[in-house]
């Protein structure tokens, strides 16, 4: 029955060594809602999920699980399943060389009277599934391997209602899809919350959350701040002071644009498609960046954004060209390296892959891209006494939150993360830093502290470009925007003009090039 609490959690507290993840947790949810649980990284969310999912078992925290008015104590996630319940993590569960058939339907295979696997049943099976959640855009045979992250996430989700959940957990879902994906997966939420489902849904993208979720809870420190809420009964603001404790006033953080002189102009730049061979990721595309302003680059999924600052940064040697001026002056990169030695830094998109060594400490990591910086001038050798200091005073500047900065990086959260690899760039003094979607699973506290940063080093005079797919943070930090679609730049904003319902038009091509101004 639609509105029947169908999940309760009372005082659930949960310890580690040393640390009170959870206390006194409390909060219900509905048949046929979303709840959203919101909270910085490390306010307990996904260790909340794991004591529902039975992932810590019982008694390895204390309080109590209701589910449809009964007590549950889960010894594992077998039992939990049993009970109706499903989680679906950021990172998915499949196996990619199986089919969308077998890997639904891993653990309960159909067999015939000899007891081979009835392939018929098994696809029709999984076919009635698809059809239930209005999926049409892969079949049961089709392999995992060769569908999209987003149809991965429709699988899973299948998987988990073929096991009758009742009570679905949903983690970052949206974090690597398209807005196709995303749109199709709101479809799916949509249609589960009208059979009744109960869905617990972890995201810090706040337009996501205003548009699906009925209600909210949010925790900070491993404790819940106020009651659950409607949805409609709160704002931006009051959400981002439950989850930081503090009232932010200003999310994105004002200021008055001052562009100097031009210092990066990019002229007729191409990109080669790494596997079609007539295709061009991007191309012949120019633009300039001017000091002390900070350049907003929007558009879709696969319009070339990263492509053409991988190009300019030297990431795709025998694959792009095009010409790159640095303070008036054309400039050669070939490599990373060169275009770090002219003053150009880019922090990447994946952070994890491509930004970090995860297994070395935040000391490592913030100096192994200057390590001229800490090193003797005559011997090369490192001086540590002097990299101690300059890394202390980064970790300090930033407020990255770790123990020391010997502390293995890959054990910190994703803002602290994000924090060091902008400590690495920063101690490499670029005259131009590119970032790629900067803020990227990092919670709302530690984006805006990224905000204040970037607008310091445009006052500094560096020439700042973000690229983001978060319509509401280009608009909220750019001084310019540039809007790309199909591997072009098709139009060019003032922070004046620009508005959301202008770049999306631009964006999928409703409206053709042109000038925003």
């Amino acid at each position: 029955m639609a509105n029947e609490i169908v999940l309760k959690m009372v005082d659930i507290t949960k310890e580690f060594p040393g640390v009170k993840a959870l206390s006194h947790v409390n909060f219900e949810a509905r048949a046929g809602e979303l709840l959203a649980l919101m909270g910085e990284n490390g306010a307990g969310k996904s260790t909340l999920m794991k004591v529902l999912s039975g992932v810590w078992p019982y008694p390895t925290y204390t309080g109590d699980i209701y589910v449809n008015g009964q007590k549950k104590t889960f010894s594992g996630t077998r039992q939990a399943e049993e009970a109706g319940i499903a989680i679906i993590y950021q990172e998915l569960n499949l196996i990619p060389e199986m089919t969308v058939a077998e890997n639904i339907f891993l653990d309960r295979q159909f067999t015939d009277a000899l007891g081979r696997i009835d392939w018929v049943r098994l696809n029709h099976e999984t076919k009635l599934l698809l059809d239930e959640l209005g999926i049409r855009d892969f079949q049961p045979t089709d392999k995992v391997s060769s569908i999209t992250v987003g149809k991965q996430q429709m699988v899973e989700i299948a998987k988990a209602l073929s096991k009758n959940a009742r009570i679905l957990v949903l983690d970052e879902p949206t974090s690597a899809l398209t807005d196709k994906e995303v749109a199709d997966l709101f479809r799916i939420i949509r249609k589960l919350k009208a059979d009744g489902v109960c869905m617990c849904y972890i995201s810090h993208k706040m337009e996501e959350i205003q548009q699906v979720a009925d209600r909210i809870v949010v925790l900070r420190d491993g404790q819940t701040i106020g009651d659950v809420t409607p949805i409609s009964e709160i704002t931006l603001d009051q959400i981002i002071s439950r989850m930081v404790g503090r009232d932010i006033k200003d999310m994105f953080p004002k200021r008055v644009a001052k562009p100097g002189r031009k210092i990066l102009e990019v002229r007729d730049l191409e990109v080669d498609h790494p596997t079609l061979p007539n295709e061009k990721r991007v191309k012949k595309t120019s633009f300039s960046a001017y000091a002390g302003e900070i350049l907003g680059i929007s558009g879709l999924m696969g319009a070339g954004r990263t492509e053409l600052v991988g190009g300019i940064f030297g990431a795709y040697p025998g694959m792009s060209r095009g010409e790159v001026w640095l303070d008036g002056k054309k400039i050669t990169i070939r490599s990373p390296r060169e275009a770090i030695d002219q003053g150009i830094a880019l922090l990447t998109e994946d952070r994890k892959a491509l930004g970090l060594f995860l297994s070395e400490p935040i000391s490592f990591n913030t100096t192994i891209s200057s390590l001229e910086t800490i090193s003797s001038k005559l011997l090369g050798v490192i001086n540590h006494a002097r990299e101690q200091e300059l890394v202390t005073d980064y970790v300090k500047k930033l407020g990255v939150k770790a123990p020391s900065i010997n502390t293995i990086i890959g054990t910190l959260s994703g803002g602290n993360q994000q924090k060091v690899i902008l400590g690495k760039w920063l101690n490499a003094k670029p005259k131009v830093f590119i970032l790629d979607e900067p803020t990227r699973g990092i919670d709302i506290g530690a984006k805006v502290e990224i905000y204040k940063l970037l607008h310091s080093l445009a006052e500094e005079g560096v020439a700042v470009i973000v690229i983001s797919s978060e319509l509401p943070e280009v608009l909220g930090i750019s001084d310019r925007i540039l809007v790309m679609a199909e591997g072009r730049i098709v139009s060019e904003f003032n922070r004046d003009t620009a508005t959301k319902e202008a770049i999306m038009e631009y964006a999928t091509g409703s409206v053709k090039g042109g000038n925003g101004r």
